[in-house]
């Protein structure tokens, strides 16, 4: 058996060694056209930031190290340049030298990767615009830093981009971000990046949402960059962040079916629709795992796994992919936003039913020291109570809560099952009732009719006239520091004796600070002869729509 695998990183790597532990005899030839073949992408930025000083260290391993410890014949500074599929064979042009060869192959594993978006916009070829994908571009964007660069414009608040912005602060740059959408963090509903938004203007970061650049325009001082607006952001250094896109033309060349989006389609076994071609890692389009359709995720886990499900594959374990479920994390200032499965705004754009709950507990025993709050969304099906996405933001502990959530999706699982999860607790951990628990017990009320809820956006889509009586039943300090307009307040510990005060021909609307007064006075009300709902996540998740307040 030959192997040629095209691309390292993730999933030419993780497939090549996965070969090779499978088959001590096969020949395994392993395709790089740039010169590390196997690096930490994700930790870039941080180089740049200085908070990784080694830059040795993001070599995950080198070709002398896979061809000593795997026996894998490693061609790195080598570009295939074309597929043969009816002779099976690949053209190969070294770059080094110049000259072209031909290798033929049993089976042939595409992991091209993708490349960082640079869409046709004026001066874009500019020298001071640089992207962000290898350990080239992040040498170049840190010797530009290192000669003086004071003003640095980010186009884009994705992972990257964010990732990026936060090393630039702690070096004193100043820095800009330009995003089209109108939040940071697009994979994420957008309430739930408010915190980040704030985070950053908090940092110094002069945020610029709903804005594009339309021109780089080259200056004796490096460059303007020209927004849609008409404004003019001056800046020596801009780096692009906007997606990127698969590397298909080998692929595309060779007759192989890509999706609409670029991505090489494969089936659960990771194979093109040459039996001989498997495609593995950013390149390909999987499915979604909680829609079941095809979608792209340019993630570094997956890629992995996809290298591992292909060599297997390849030798006969007939292993499937289950999907892709978009499960991914970001630190930004001491903040943590993650998410895993679908968002609402997926969930609304592909017409699925869905409900949703917002809880805001700590990370750990509030009687403890240190004790930190998140903010957790759970999304999740109104029939089944299946999870079908969760979203996270706060300090400690959402990447714990993220990645319990993440299983319980792949597992299958309801929020009725959450209610149930036991879970490590400790007061230095977690609480007898974890967040986990919070958000099963608020979503499984809801569904049982236990806790009726409205959400935030739902009662200000309803025209004013229309609303519920909107009650707020926190206390008269927490009321005068800021409240819902139009709210009355009556806290909850008077609420039995002022039920007199409101109205039983109306819907009340009833809130608190995160939720938990508010379903209990839900409760008190309903059994007292009024139709009565809570707020979803109360004031806290309201004041994350950024509505305007009292």
């Amino acid at each position: 058996m030959k192997i040629v695998i095209i691309g390292g990183v993730a999933g030419g790597a993780s497939a090549a060694a996965r070969a090779r532990r499978l088959s001590e005899d096969a020949e395994i030839v392993l395709v790089e056209r740039g010169p590390d073949v196997s690096f930490a992408n994700c930790g870039l930025p941080y180089y740049i930031g200085e908070k990784i000083t080694d830059r040795d260290k993001l070599l995950i391993v080198t070709p002398e190290r896979l061809a000593d410890r795997f026996k894998l014949d490693v061609r790195v500074r080598s570009s295939v340049e074309a597929i043969d599929r009816e002779a099976r064979t690949v053209r190969i042009l070294d770059l080094e030298s110049g000259r072209e060869y031909v290798e033929s192959y049993d089976r042939l594993v595409l992991a091209p990767g993708a490349a960082p978006l640079r869409p046709p916009i004026p001066g874009i070829d500019s020298p001071g615009v640089f992207t962000l994908r290898n350990l080239q571009d992040m040498d170049r964007i840190k010797a530009a830093i290192d000669e003086g660069v004071k003003q640095v414009v980010v186009v884009g608040a994705g992972f990257i981009g964010l990732e990026l912005v936060e090393n630039l602060v702690g070096l004193g740059v100043s820095t800009t971000v330009v995003e089209l959408q109108d939040q940071v963090l697009p994979p994420l509903d957008k309430e739930m990046t408010t915190p980040l938004a704030e985070k950053l203007t908090s940092q110094g970061v002069s945020l610029l949402l709903g804005e594009a650049a339309e021109s780089f325009e080259p200056t004796d001082d490096g460059l303007v960059v020209r927004l849609k607006s008409g404004r003019g952001l001056p800046a020596q250094l801009v780096v692009l962040g906007i997606g990127v896109r698969p590397e298909n033309k080998l692929a595309v060349d060779a007759g192989l079916s890509v999706g609409p989006r670029g991505g090489i389609q494969v089936d659960e076994h990771l194979r093109t629709d040459d039996p001989h071609i498997y495609a593995v890692g950013d390149a390909i389009e999987v499915r979604d795992f909680v829609l079941g359709q095809p979608t792209q995720a340019p993630l570094a886990g997956p890629a992995n796994r996809q290298g591992r499900i292909a060599a297997d594959n390849i030798f006969g374990r007939a292993v499937k992919y289950r999907g892709t479920q978009g499960t991914a994390i970001l630190g930004l200032f001491g903040l943590t936003a993650a998410m895993t499965g679908s968002s609402e705004k997926t969930l609304q754009r592909n017409n699925r039913t869905f409900q949703t709950v917002y809880v805001h507990p700590t990370d750990h025993a509030g009687y403890y020291p240190s004790a930190e709050q998140m903010t957790l969304k759970l999304i999740f099906d109104p029939e089944s109570g299946r999870v079908l996405g969760a979203q996270g933001v706060g300090g400690s502990g959402v990447d714990k809560r993220i990645d319990v959530l993440a299983v319980s999706i792949q597992a299958g699982m309801t929020v009725f099952d959450l209610e149930e999860m036991e879970l490590a607790y400790a007061p230095q951990y977690g609480s007898a009732k974890d967040p986990i628990n919070m958000a099963g017990f608020v979503a499984a009320g809801l569904l049982r009719g236990d806790h009726p809820q409205i959400d935030v956006a739902s009662l200000f889509e309803t025209p004013l006239a229309d609303r519920p009586f909107l009650l707020d039943v926190r206390t008269v300090d927490e009321f005068a520091a800021g409240h819902i307009p139009e709210a009355t307040n009556v806290p909850l510990d008077d609420l039995r004796s002022r039920l007199d005060e409101l109205p039983r021909d109306r819907q009340i609307a009833v809130y608190c600070q995160v939720g938990q007064r508010g379903y209990l006075a839900t409760r008190i009300l309903n059994q007292s002869g009024f139709t009565a709902i809570n707020v979803s996540g109360g004031y806290k998740t309201y004041k994350l729509w950024n509505f305007a307040e009292t």
